[in-house]
This record gives C-alpha cells, structure tokens and sequence, in this order.
C-alpha cells in the first residue's frame, strides 16, 4: 500500500495522528521527569559534618557551651570526679548528657547547604552568642586544645522516621551554613548538665512526716500502714477538722518525685535562721530532714539522709543519697519549696466566723 493510499483512508490516518500524539506525549513527559529529578536531586553527596570526630571522642575533656539565654559554662571531665561543672563548685554533670550530646556531635550527617550570606543568619539563628541567637559548642582536649566547634541555630522537622531533627549549623568563623540530621539537640542551660541522682522515695513507703514549719506550730501527718490512702494530722487543734480528707498528703509526699533547678555550696547559705524543716520516715527504716529555706522568690534545700538501726538496705541508701546530697544546697520549683513549708494553719478549715 502506497503512503497516499495509506493517508486517504480516514480511520487509519486517525490512527496515525493518535500514535504520533502519544509519542511526542511520552516524549515530553520523559523530558519532564528528567528536569524535575535533575531539580530535586542533590548537587553534593551527604558527609559527616565532623568526619574525624569520632574516633577523637575520649579525648574530649572540656566541653564549652555559650548561648544568649544560658550565658556560658563548661563541663569538664576531672580525674577522680568524672564529668563535672567547674562554674557551679565541681558539682557532678550528668553522664548521661555529656555522652549523648558528643554522640550526636560525632554523628551529624549534612542534609544540604544553606546560606552563605551573614545578613541572613539572624532568621536562622546563626548569629553567634552572646548577642546573637546561636549557640556556640566547643569540644577541647588536655591544655584545652580545641577539636571541634560548632554553632547551632534553629531546628526542623526533616520527616525523619527515627526521631531525628534537622538542624541549622555553621563552624565558627566560616559562612557557609548547612541544614543537618541530628540524633539529639544541644542543651544550652546550666540545669539541663546538671546530674539529677539524688534521691528516688517512692509514696508508698513513707510513713511519717514530722513538720517544723518556720512559723507556727510543729505538726505530724502519719498513717499506719501502705494501703491507707490518706495521712493523719496530729495534733488536731481543739475545734478545728481539716479543709479536707486529704489536706495532710502533700506534705507527707514532699520528697516524692525531688527536683531541682540550681545548686550552690549549702555553706553559702544560712540553714540556721527562718528555716523550715521536714522529716520524712518511710516504712522500711529511711530517715530524710530536709532544711528548707526561703531566700527572695528562690526555695532552697538541705537534704540529709539516716538509717533506723539494724536495717542494711535503708542505710545503704542513706549513704547514696549523702554522698549526692552532702554539701550541696538545691534551688526547689516554687511550688515543690512552699510544699515543704506548709503551715498547719493551711491544712485546716478556717475558724468558725472566718472566710
């Protein structure tokens, strides 16, 4: 068949244009998908943002940490003591921070580049400390040799199925900025180094609470054995009944769940004028007195722990807590420091013909 014979027939010259649509359609789709991966492919290969760090890690000493919120402080490793805050009386820094924070150090893995123009750092916070809104990191060896630096800015959601988060860094002193996979963010405050291991009362045990508030009269709150749910004031003033059933049972827990924001030498302090004092008796045999103080808005307590005799697990436990707690006074949340130094007059109804 000719091609004139072929094209004067309709139906198969309608076939023909059909085919020829379709193949410059595959054509342009096929040029289509080929710029949009050339956009959204990547114009570098992902690397460790710090490659030699790991292997480096155990000869980081010092860690150096400045922000604009947290002012800057050091966590240092000290031979004998372990990882400890030289700014806050060698006080021991958590462990579990140190290596989680130099883990996701050596572990930052670039996403991609980002910008190079200092004018644009502050929406990123990549300004460095203290005027800026970065936070500034610097791992050091012996003679605080430096092995690492690095400032960290805002965080992203990267859609990371593990958890990980994208962070903004740049190395000190060079513009280019690097969006980046991180395992952990950095913390910049003080109290987040901070080791929380003091100690860990569970209600359930406690007994007793024998309470010298700093003003008012001295009290106990009690119960006789674990499964009563609520504690029992003793004395009950004459006439008087409490605001309700469990009034007693905040105080009597003050120790459970202890937290604090700060530490400083308990010699800084005076525990011996307006001092509130709570003495806490568990089941088991566990003595704890704790002083507490008021000092401006700021609850500050003195934690000492004993042992009621023959009882070897307890004792055991009183020398961890006074080996975490000796010498050391702990900035209490405001309402965790008011617990502690609940006046008897707060647990009752008020008077008859008063409101």
């Amino acid at each position: 068949m000719t091609l004139n014979a072929f094209f004067s027939d309709p139906k198969r010259r309608n076939l023909a244009l059909l085919a020829a649509v379709a193949l410059v359609s595959a054509v342009f789709a096929a040029v289509a998908l080929e710029r949009r991966a050339a956009m959204v492919a990547p114009k570098y290969s992902a690397h460790a943002f710090f490659p030699d760090l790991g292997p480096r890690l155990t000869e980081v000493t010092r860690i150096h940490i400045a922000s604009k919120k947290g002012g800057s402080f050091d966590v240092a490793f000290v031979p004998m003591k372990g990882w400890v805050l030289p700014g806050r009386a060698n006080y021991p820094a958590s462990f579990t921070q140190v290596k989680q924070t130099l883990t996701a150090l050596a572990a930052l893995e670039t996403i991609e580049p980002k910008t190079d123009r200092p004018d644009w750092f502050g929406y990123v916070d990549l300004d460095p400390p203290p005027a800026g809104g970065g936070v500034e990191i610097t791992l050091s060896a012996d003679k605080d040799h430096p092995i690492a630096a690095l400032i960290v800015g805002k965080s992203e959601d990267i859609g990371d199925d593990s958890g990980a988060t994208g962070l903004f860094v740049r190395r000190p002193g060079d513009d280019q900025s690097w969006l980046v996979k991180s395992v952990a963010g950095i913390k910049a405050s003080p109290a987040d180094w901070i080791d929380r291991k003091v100690m860990s009362v569970d209600r359930d045990r406690i007994a007793e609470a024998d309470v010298r508030p700093a003003s008012g009269p001295a009290y106990s709150v009690s119960r006789a054995k674990p499964s009563d749910a609520d504690f029992m004031l003793a004395p009950m003033p004459k006439g008087r009944e409490l605001s309700f059933a469990g009034s007693p049972d905040g105080v009597a827990a003050a120790i459970v769940d202890f937290s604090f924001d700060d530490i400083k030498p308990s010699g800084e302090l005076d525990f011996t004028k307006d001092a509130s004092r709570l003495v806490t008796k568990t089941f088991d045999g566990l003595i704890v007195t704790t002083d507490v103080i008021k000092q401006g808005d700021d609850y500050w307590a003195r934690v000492v722990a004993d042992s009621l005799p023959g009882k070897p697990d307890t004792a055991r436990e009183a020398r961890d807590i006074n080996a975490h707690a000796d010498g050391w006074a702990f900035k209490l949340e405001p309402y965790k420091g008011a617990t502690f130094a609940t006046s008897l007059e707060s647990l009752l109804k008020p008077k008859a013909g008063k409101k």
